[in-house]
């Protein structure tokens, strides 16, 4: 494939501040020895086309979808479009030099509004524990975020940035920064960085970088979307709008909640990434695995996720547990309540799963954890007082949330923020924290939109129908479930798939509509 190296004045502006601002020479990795290491967001390689999709091929892989089908959502495809992998520069949570990749997804054919100047989304993915994931692999079926970039996104005429994350894929760093707002700001940024390097690419001549920069994600994906906005705005670097979705904005009130009982679905795998990365990053969580972690668990933790072994196996290995994070015993009398809580009621089931015998984060953890946020609690959870993260915790890991949690900073660009308020997984007080946040801080209600797609949806109210369409999704998925033999009217099957599989294309619809317009 024949490539031409051409640095918009932009890119290059970036690349010689991101140089400027240090790039991890010391360690060594990612360069030759005695040589310093390629500056932040450079292309490493000419990048590698993935496949060249028809909107018709397209179109015939989102038929073939279970339902809920994005379809309905997302529009028939209009653009052809070309799928590349692109390999960049970034850094570790150290600021150590390493890889990582990113899709690059260019719609290349069709109406007018497929080619020419056309505007980027640059994207952020939800949690995975597959160490080899690649978003530009379409033809994966495990990859639904790759399928509705190209569907809402790409074949409907924006240039996709879409990075797999440091730790995954191609990348040399042999951990995963999960959930550390700076490095996986820099992550995105170089994603972005590289991929304008790159353009034009040889079989998409005919679509061009217009300048507009939308960025959204969705899950971690929202978190780290949002961080993105954030980093840009301190470096004075043009964002048109962001729109996170479902993200543990309010990390330190959300992993508080936790601990106190409301323990969300899939808290084994997001704990395990979360505190063997903020290990990693700040060396201080536990001196020992055995610190934090049942015995059973500790030995090779620290490095278990992300990993080549299917989550399903790890599990049936007892390298993990499925559902229990904490256990059944409560860690002192008086916490007997709360192991698990029994409200919210819709939320009590996913809580119960949480708690077992075979658990993995020890009683003695978790009373320490209860103890600290007791004496320096949260402001914006269990109850609302200043908003924020406590002010002074005293357990490194509380002090390593409150570094990474988002409520210090507003936007000056319109932002959307989209999820549910029955999330089991990343809890919508997340969103209302933020938001409440934002409000205090004086950032004026017409610059942050908020869909709650559970909230009541009035005749003529914004999102009417979306919202409309998403209640007879949650109904279709628990009729079905009843007619299998749920004898709980679906209500398990619904937070079984809530999050990922029945709030996600709805939001996504959501927010290509609210780009549409800025």
């Amino acid at each position: 494939m024949q490539f031409t190296s051409r640095y918009r004045s932009t890119a290059l502006a970036v690349l010689l501040l991101l140089a400027a601002c240090g790039s991890g020479a010391g360690s060594g990795q990612g360069s030759s020895a005695g040589s310093l290491p390629p500056p932040r967001g450079t292309l490493l390689a000419p990048p590698t086309l993935v496949a060249t999709v028809p909107a018709a091929a397209l179109l015939a892989q989102l038929t073939a979808l279970a339902d809920p089908n994005p379809l309905a959502q997302s529009g028939s495809p209009i653009c052809d479009i070309v799928v590349y992998h692109v390999e960049y520069e970034t850094v570790g949570a150290l600021d150590e030099a390493t890889s990582a990749s990113a899709a690059l997804m260019v719609p290349v054919a069709g109406p007018s509004s497929c080619t020419g100047s056309r505007p980027i989304v640059l994207y952020a993915h939800g949690t995975t524990t597959d160490r080899a994931f690649n978003i530009a692999n379409l033809q994966d079926s495990s990859n639904a975020e790759g399928l509705f970039l190209a569907a809402f996104y790409a074949a409907q005429g924006y240039i996709v940035v879409a990075p797999n994350y440091a730790g995954y894929d191609t990348s040399t760093l042999p951990y995963h920064p999960y959930l550390i707002a700076d490095q996986q700001s820099k992550d995105m940024i170089d994603a972005l960085v590289a991929a304008r390097t790159g353009l034009p690419i040889a079989s998409a001549l005919q679509t061009q970088d217009s300048g507009a920069l939308f960025i959204t994600g969705y899950s971690q994906g929202g978190y780290v979307a949002m961080a993105t906005q954030r980093a840009m705005q301190m470096a004075g670097m043009p964002v048109t709008a962001v729109a996170p979705m479902s993200g543990p904005y309010a990390l330190a009130a959300l992993v508080d909640a936790v601990f106190f009982g409301e323990v969300n679905a899939s808290a084994t795998v997001s704990s395990t990434l979360l505190v063997t990365a903020y290990q990693k990053a700040y060396g201080n969580i536990y001196s020992s695995p055995l610190d934090v972690f049942a015995a059973q668990y500790a030995t090779g933790i620290s490095s278990l996720l992300p990993s080549l072994t299917p989550r399903a196996q790890l599990y049936a290995e007892g390298k993990l547990p499925e559902d229990a994070l904490f256990s059944s015993t409560p860690p002192a009398p008086a916490l007997a309540d709360i192991t698990p809580p029994l409200a919210p009621t819709v939320l009590a089931p996913t809580f119960a799963l949480g708690f077992g015998s075979a658990n993995l984060v020890t009683n003695v953890y978790r009373l320490s954890y209860i103890e600290d946020a007791q004496a320096h609690p949260d402001g914006g959870w269990p109850t609302v007082s200043s908003g924020v993260a406590a002010a002074a915790p005293g357990l490194p890991l509380r002090q390593a949330l409150k570094a990474n949690d988002l409520r210090n900073w507003s936007p000056t660009r319109p932002v959307m923020l989209c999820g549910g308020n029955e999330d089991p997984t990343v809890f919508w007080l997340n969103t209302q924290l933020i938001d409440g946040y934002w409000l205090s801080s004086g950032v004026a209600p017409a610059s942050v939109s908020v869909l709650d797609l559970d909230s009541p949806n009035p005749a003529g109210g914004s999102y009417h129908n979306l919202k409309s369409d998403f209640a007879l999704a949650k109904q279709v998925l628990a009729a079905a479930a009843v007619a299998q033999g749920a004898t709980d009217g679906g209500a398990g099957a619904v937070a079984s798939a809530y999050h990922a599989t029945l709030v996600a294309p709805f939001c996504f619809a959501a927010v290509r509509s609210f780009f549409s317009v800025q």
